[in-house]
């Protein structure tokens, strides 16, 4: 395949697998029923991101859990409701902002595992699914509400819910929007558009707006582009399940690097972390799996609103 030709590719290395005690085998769950096919899901993990000391958290959609893993690769279950968590990012150091399909954006206080709503609904109305977030240096969190959409309904949302409570529509035509993530500038958003098989460049205007939202990169293949990163560097790491790759791409949306998956081929989301923030870790979903590998460049910072610091 031609985007493979200029690149250097990498095995990822595992780092740990969800225990055999924290397993639904047998379980069916009405997310796997509706988003597998109705496939034997034991568990289903997304939404990596770390604490300050080190700590990955991930969620597990079709069983609504968080879950936290140690350094050493050490598994905790620290929150369990009904619900099908995704995407989490802090907004403080305690507390955890998590975009849940079936209730809308919800927190979870890590110390208690206690969660609640955090926006359930926009003018009375619920969301179709929403899926990733990131906030930026201002406090703002742009959140995607993917649903069941894609090139039959291009209806899904970007969302911005400013530091001050407003929030805003940015883009209603997506065929299934995913992860998100933000240049060292923050002048633009990317945008994983799975159904698409693209990632979306999205300029943020000054006034609030965006405008000549583009085509970045175009994948291939049975399940487009999923969770998004971005480097120092400005390149843009994209999670491809389906494909089992991880592209690391420059602002040419040249692959500079491809990850292969030493485990299954759903990579769907991604995190730095590890010394130096150089380390990139990948949910590999369907087999429960933590990948890694160390990259050259590290992971830009991800802004905690109610933190003076970066994570």
């Amino acid at each position: 395949m031609f985007l493979l030709q200029s690149a250097r590719v990498l095995q990822t290395e595992m780092f740990t697998r969800l225990p055999d005690r924290f397993r639904r085998t047998g379980v069916r769950s009405p997310w796997a029923d509706a988003n597998r096919g109705g496939q034997p899901t034991d568990s289903f993990l997304e939404g990596p991101v770390f604490d300050a000391a080190g700590n990955l958290y991930v969620t597990d959609i079709p069983f609504g859990r968080i879950f936290r893993i140690d350094p050493q690769g050490q598994w905790e279950l620290i929150a369990e409701w009904d619900g099908e968590p995704n995407g989490m990012k802090f907004l403080d150091a305690h507390e955890l902002i998590i975009t849940d399909y079936r209730n809308g954006l919800m927190s979870c206080d890590i110390r208690s595992g206690v969660v609640k709503p955090f926006l359930d609904r926009r003018n009375s109305e619920r969301f179709k699914g929403v899926n990733d977030l990131i906030f930026d240096s201002r406090g703002n969190l742009y959140f995607t509400d993917q649903g069941q959409t894609g090139l039959h309904d291009p209806t899904g949302r970007l969302y911005r819910l400013r530091s001050d409570g407003r929030l805003e529509v940015l883009l209603s035509n997506v065929p299934s929007p995913n992860g998100v993530a933000l240049s060292p500038d923050e002048r633009v958003l990317y945008l994983g558009v799975t159904r698409g098989n693209q990632v979306w460049r999205v300029p943020l205007l000054e006034d609030g707006s965006v405008s000549k939202v583009s085509a970045f990169f175009t994948s291939y293949g049975p399940s487009g582009p999923d969770g998004l990163a971005v480097d120092a560097a400005g390149r843009v790491i994209v999670a491809n399940p389906g494909l089992g790759l991880v592209w690391v791409l420059n602002h040419r949306a040249e692959p500079e690097i491809v990850l292969r998956s030493c485990a299954g081929s759903s990579l769907t989301n991604v995190a730095f972390g590890g010394h130096n923030r150089t380390t990139l870790y990948c949910t590999e979903s369907v087999t429960g799996s933590l990948l890694y590998a160390v990259l050259d460049v590290a992971g830009l910072p991800i802004h905690v609103p109610g933190v003076d610091r970066r994570e």
